[in-house]
């Protein structure tokens, strides 16, 4: 039996259309990387190719090394010669042949991120830029942006006319390339632009690869820059035996300088292409394939393509609503539980998937409650994250100034001018008299030899005394706020030229979020309190080892990955999408959002649950949104739980009544801007919501009122040892019943699920 036996048939096409341009439209989960191996192979062993005449380029190391190795284990001999490498590779290989022709010496140095803050920090202090108006950071974008799209020094100059940041910028850039040049040096985005340069002016350099390179092909051609697509095009221009693969639907790095052109113009660059569509998805159920096809079919700018599969219909994708983050992150993860107990996953087979990395901060916590391994996929831990453990450090050390390593580590974060040597001579005063490091810095003016700097210390110990003297008439959210302000710690960052700044400030926001849901749930909230809950939280020693781990990770990190149980966090209009780009005006924001839906959703081979919370926290405010519109626009009958949607309420609203006695917020399907579910917060006894998520104070806040599922002080019609049914748990006895304030607080110990704590006005507990 051939090896090509096992192809279907738009494959073989694929494999066997080895002459002029070829356009394959590889679908999620189609194969294009088997059709690219065995292509190869054909070109090789039936039509006798030499294996240097043949390029693969990919965008990974990691991409190329596994395609390498696939394509070596069928063509065998010679394999060695064929070129499967990466953009950056290809050029950096080419240049150092020939990099003199452009006025390099060919050992020229590759400069990463680091060495291009210090070069362009050098040129803006020359150019007297001030950073907190143009920061670095920004202007090396900029720079790479126009790299991408092949624009030299000189034309961003003619385009920055009458625009004086741009004027700035290209000054920057002028500077910074004659940097690189007089260091021998280029950085990762002149590998593409400068090996362009050198074959438009280099005719025989560019013939010589022409010759060399008869057949081409390019994976992931979505994701590609103007650069890169000029440099395709340049080497192709002698053979046109030119094959891309790619999903215009998967195109999700615009971020980045991908350019989704390349693809959907690609025909009338090459007309005579020959276009074929992989549509059989080999990974997916039918229900999850119809789910994504009805959400991408959305997008105006795009590829025709429907997904189908022979693997059945699968069960239908789960819709889940609750109430607020914290049931979403509880019921995520005892369900992972559940599937795990009943033999029907391994940890490992599920993935948790969230637009931003911030959202990961509720569900880290609740697997560490309930012992199940975890990894957060291209991120930390959130409590070991430098900028929470920064926070909590202030937090410490206003608390009690006993830990010396958490006052260590906030002293000059943010930058204080506080040195080493400094800090030494404080720690020997501090270990000759037998007393904390705090303590010691207390007594700052009596140490010898510190000079200046113990005017910076003296500042420092003061500051740390205002905010313990704040904690009497401040609530916890109010005082975490005012050490952001006054220490100006996201201020830094925002000014700082981290690629990762606005990640961390989210992070930040998130830890907000998570003390003001402290201070919700406890009737008198202490710091102390506060972070022993986090040391708890924080303690990921009981994890288990082992690669059997439950994956959470942002969708942009999923991206060719597969799991047979997805679920979907976050699923709201605002959330995602973002509000900011429901707010833009570019409708291609919108798609770019929607093709990062629709990447999510074909991850899930059988089992997809979509997760939608009516409240959730962000900056410690309490937002309502509506239904995510990538959820909406399933069609209903996919769905085995209806969102909301024009004139359509939940099947769970009309077996019984909301607890808001109406429809909520956003319910038309129409996105309404979130807004904060309570107004400006004075302190935690002043303006205490009900319960954690905003709870009915916030509503009442919010001119919401509650409907007749609600308790308003009058006690619930059962008591302990009554049997009750719960919408979610199913079937359990009541405990305890507790009065509260506001509301009564239920103990339930469930049959299946264990034992809860919950509100009666949220609980909606029915006697049984």
């Amino acid at each position: 039996m051939s090896i090509y036996d096992t192809l279907n048939e738009q494959q073989k096409k694929g494999v066997f259309t080895t002459q002029g341009p070829v356009l394959l439209l590889a679908g999620a989960g189609s194969g294009k990387t088997r059709v690219l191996t065995h292509r190869i192979a054909y070109l090789i062993d039936e039509l006798g190719v030499n294996p240097w005449n043949i390029m693969a380029i990919t965008f990974t190391n990691k991409a190329a090394g596994e395609m390498k190795e696939r394509v070596e284990k069928l063509v065998g001999m010679g394999s060695d010669s064929i070129w499967v490498t990466t953009f950056h590779s290809t050029c950096l290989r080419i240049l150092h042949r020939y990099g003199d022709r452009l006025g390099y010496e060919n050992n020229f140095t590759v400069y990463d991120t680091d060495d291009q803050k210090s070069v362009m920090k050098e040129i803006c202090k020359r150019l007297q830029i001030d950073p907190k108006k143009l920061k670095e950071r920004s202007i090396l974008s900029a720079i790479s942006a126009a790299k991408d799209e092949l624009i030299t020094p000189e034309e961003y100059e003619k385009n920055s006319l009458g625009d004086f940041r741009m004027q700035q910028i290209a000054q920057a850039y002028k500077e910074y390339q004659a940097a690189l040049k007089k260091n021998n040096a280029m950085d990762f985005d002149d590998l593409i632009g400068k090996t362009v340069e050198l074959f438009r002016q280099d005719p025989q350099v560019l013939e010589g690869y022409q010759k060399r390179f008869k057949y081409i092909m390019v994976d992931e051609y979505q994701d590609t820059n103007t650069a890169q697509f000029e440099l395709i095009r340049l080497l192709a221009d002698a053979h046109h035996n030119l094959c891309v693969v790619g999903d215009d639907d998967q195109s999700i790095y615009k971020f980045r300088g991908a350019n989704i052109r390349n693809i959907l113009d690609y025909e009338k660059v090459y007309p005579e292409a020959t276009v074929i569509r992989l549509e059989q998805n080999y990974r997916s159920t039918q229900n999850v394939l119809d789910a994504a096809n009805a959400v991408i079919r959305n997008n105006v700018g795009r590829k025709s393509k429907t997904l189908w599969t022979d693997r059945g219909q699968g069960s239908p994708i789960h819709f889940m609503e609750f109430m607020n983050a914290f049931e979403e992150a509880e019921f995520i993860v005892d369900d992972v539980a559940r599937k795990v107990r009943e033999g029907r996953a391994r940890y490992s087979d599920c993935a948790v998937l969230f637009r931003t990395n911030a959202q990961a901060r509720l569900l880290e916590e609740r697997f560490i409650v309930e012992g199940i391994p975890y990894n957060v996929v291209g991120g930390t831990n959130f409590y070991a994250r430098k900028e929470i453990k920064d926070m909590l450090s202030y937090l410490k050390t206003i608390d009690n100034g006993q830990d010396d390593l958490a006052v260590k580590r906030i002293i000059n974060a943010p930058r204080r001018g506080i040195g080493a040597a400094t800090i030494l001579k404080v720690q020997d005063y501090a270990d000759l008299r037998e007393i904390s490091f705090y303590d010691a810095l207390r007594q700052a003016e009596d140490i010898p030899g510190l000079g200046r700097s113990a005017v910076k210390l003296k500042g420092f110990v003061n500051m740390i005394q205002v905010f313990r003297s704040k904690q009497e008439f401040y609530g916890l959210g109010d005082l975490i706020r005012d050490i952001i302000e006054t220490t100006g710690y996201v201020r830094e960052l925002e000014l700082s030229d981290d690629e990762d700044a606005e990640g961390r400030i989210e992070n930040i926001d998130e830890l907000i979020s998570k003390i003001v849901s402290f201070e919700e749930i406890h009737n008198q909230p202490t710091l102390r309190e506060f972070l022993e809950e986090v040391a708890l939280v924080a303690d990921i020693d009981n994890v288990e080892g082992g690669s059997d781990k439950v994956l959470l990770m942002t969708l942009h990190s999923a991206k060719g990955l597969e799991f047979p149980h997805v679920y979907l966090a976050g699923m709201e209009d605002g959330v995602f999408p973002s509000y900011m780009t429901i707010a833009s005006d570019d409708p291609e924001e919108i798609e770019e959002e929607r093709r990062l839906a629709y990447v999510g959703i074909t991850r899930a081979k059988d089992d997809l649950t979509l997760c939608y919370a009516k409240l959730r926290m962000i900056r410690g405010e309490t937002q309502m949104n509506a239904v995510s519109r990538f959820v909406r626009e399933i069609p209903q009958e996919l769905l085995d739980n209806r969102p909301f949607s024009p004139g359509v309420r939940y099947e769970r609203e009309t077996r019984e009544e909301s607890s808001f006695g109406g429809s909520f917020a956003g319910s038309s399907g129409a996105f309404v801007k979130p807004r904060a579910a309570s107004g400006p917060r004075k302190t935690a006894a002043e303006n205490k919501p009900f319960i954690a998520g905003g709870g009915i104070g916030a509503l009442h806040a919010a001119g919401i009122t509650k409907g007749a599922g609600a308790v308003s002080g009058g006690r619930p019609d059962y008591d302990a040892g009554d049997r009750v049914k719960h919408i979610k748990y199913g079937e359990g006895t009541v405990t305890e019943l507790e009065p509260g304030p506001r509301d009564y607080k239920v103990t339930v110990d469930f049959d299946d699920a264990g034992q809860k704590i919950m509100y009666a006005a949220f609980a909606k507990l029915e006697r049984i």
